[in-house]
This record gives C-alpha cells, structure tokens and sequence, in this order.
C-alpha cells in the first residue's frame, strides 16, 4: 500500500440474505483514501455508497448482512481480520463516521452532553467532569452558541442542523484520521448545507484528517472532493479526479448524472425538458444482468455489454472506467506510457 494512503479497500463483497435470494449489495468495490484529501462517492440511491461505508466501519447488521469477502486495510491493519474488541478502538479514535439522519442516531434519552462526553470517557479514559469540559470545547469548535449551557440539552431541542453539528463534534472528538460523512446534508436547506460542508472542510484543514464523503449530489462533490469514485449496483464503475469529473467522464453512467445536472438559465418549456433524465431504475441486486449491470439503461449499449462484464481499463495513473467502450482508449494509454 502506498505510504499516503491512509485506507485501501480491496475486492470488498458485502451480501444480504433474504428469503426472496442473495442481494450484493456491495459486489468487489476496489478504493482507496489518501491522507488529509477528501474521496467523494458518488451515485443514485441504490448504488451501495452507504453499505461500503458501513462495511468500512464493520457496522453491517447479522443477520441479514455479512461481508463475505476482500479487505479492508487501514493504515496498513486489515479491519476484517481484527477482534470486536480491537475493532471498537479504532472506531472512534482511528475512523469516525457522521451517519445520515442525525434525530435517529443521536440517543433521545441522554443529552447532548451526556452523549459526547462519553466519547472522552471510553477512548481517552476522563473522568466526567473532565469529559463535559471537553465537550463544551467540541460545541464551541462546531459553532453552537451557549456551548456550556446547552450541554444538557436533549436531542429533540436542537434544530436540524445544529444535531448535524452534534454529530460532527462526536466524529471528531478523538481527532480521528478518517472521516466517513453519509450524505451529512441530507434535508437540511442550502443555507445550512453550506455551513455544514464549510465547517467539515475547515475541521478538516485544521485537523488533517481524510474524509470519505458519501452523496448523490455532484454539487457537493464538486465543492469539497480531491478524487472521485462513482457507484453502481455495488460496484465502482469509474474513479477520477475532481477536475476530470466535469471534462473527461467516460462512463456513461457518469456521464448520464452529469447531463441531468439543471443548468443556469435553462428554460422548461412546454413539450422541451432541459434536463436528461437516466432512463430506467437500479437493477435488481438479487438478479443482476448478466453482463455489464448499467447495459439496460446504457444509450451507448453494444452487444458484448449484455454478456460479458467489463472490468476497469486504466485510461491514466488516476483514472479508470468499468465499460467496453473504454477498451481503446486503455490500451492506448498504456502503448503511451511505455
């Protein structure tokens, strides 16, 4: 593993067993996350972006989940091969994780501070009073007024955005190195997703922590990410940079959420719709295709797509795309490179 890369997931499977059949849920997701710099992951719901972050975290539900194979090495340690009880060390002092609805991961019943505080009590060891004061610090840091005062406020007493900051001050609390953030912006107004991402970005430069941040949202990725991996039925079909996101996508799934970006200016006229919608729906994860599982929707379709699943062609050092249309285009850029 490279010496900047803080997390490398390789070849990861995580399946569901349900009595309707085996859903891949996450079907040999290959990433990695380099040290101080922000992967988004990118794609529809569906796509398995919040089940690889869980799988990261060891946090998969068994029954009905299980990871059934790959590895997960952070900082060179495979987290599948760890015990529980190494595993609850790193959660929280190596990797943190904002979850996406913070009303339904925050515990109604405790505080605020309450909740916070035990974060310092159970991995560096404080004792209450110590652990409150350093909560208050953490309020402060993510910008709620009156820290101190709210320390014993309930969940149900913060607005939306403010429990997002609850939940951000929990995730770094340890100072971890990773930071996992699903969809942390989800129904909050564009107001408060703003000061949510700034505050994340902000953390993160005065930290130095990576982020893994999960979205369907490209304006997000495009405001916050250094690479990009974009997700489809369980698998990454291209990973880039951010510039080449928006210049040089070469999958047409990719490239499909690009065009159904709304554009400045665009005008809805009657009979004319600006934005191009991805025809068709996610395919069943229990009964994939059995060739490329985007060929359904894909305008681009030919018909070794329908057999045969194509695997990533390296077009660069730093980009690669899951289609056979990008065939040529890798095997040119290796004749280039050698």
């Amino acid at each position: 593993m490279a010496e900047n890369v803080i997390l490398d997931v390789s070849d990861l499977r995580t399946h569901f067993f349900t009595p309707a059949g085996t859903v891949k849920a996450v079907d040999g997701v290959d990433l990695n996350i380099h040290r101080g710099r922000t992967l988004g992951v990118l794609g529809e719901s569906g796509s398995g972006k919040s089940v690889t972050a869980l799988s990261v975290m060891r946090l998969v539900a068994d029954p009905p989940g299980r990871i059934v194979s790959g590895s997960v090495r952070f900082e060179g340690r495979d987290l599948l091969a760890l015990p529980e009880s190494q595993m609850r060390v790193i959660r929280g002092a190596g990797i943190s994780m904002i979850f996406q609805e913070p009303m339904t991961s925050l515990n109604p019943v405790f505080s605020v501070g309450a909740q916070i505080a035990e974060v310092f009590e159970i991995h560096q060891g404080k004792g209450r009073d110590e652990a409150l004061r350093s909560a208050a610090a953490l309020l402060d840091l993510v910008g709620i007024p009156s820290a101190k005062a709210r320390l014993g406020d309930y969940p149900h007493q913060f607005s939306g955005g403010m429990r997002q900051r609850v939940m951000i001050a929990i995730a770094i609390a340890c100072r971890s190195k990773l930071l996992i953030a699903d969809e942390p912006t989800t129904a909050l107004d564009v107001t408060i997703q703003a000061q949510i991402l700034d505050l994340i970005l902000s953390l993160q430069s005065e930290l130095g922590m990576a982020i893994m941040l999960i979205t369907h949202d490209l304006g997000v990725i495009a405001e916050t990410s250094d690479e990009v991996v974009v997700m489809y039925a369980g698998e990454v079909v291209e990973y880039l940079q951010i510039d080449d996101l928006f210049r040089d996508a070469r999958h047409p799934y990719t490239q499909g959420l690009l065009r159904s970006i709304p554009r400045l200016g665009a005008k809805f006229t009657e009979g004319k719709q600006p934005l191009q919608e991805i025809p068709g729906t996610v395919p069943n994860l229990i009964r994939l295709p059995p060739g490329c599982p985007f060929a359904p929707r894909c305008p681009h379709v030919q018909p070794i797509c329908r057999r045969k699943r194509p695997p990533m062609f390296e077009l660069s050092e730093n980009h690669g795309s899951k289609c056979w249309l990008s065939e040529g285009d890798a095997v040119a850029a290796k004749a280039v490179a050698e």
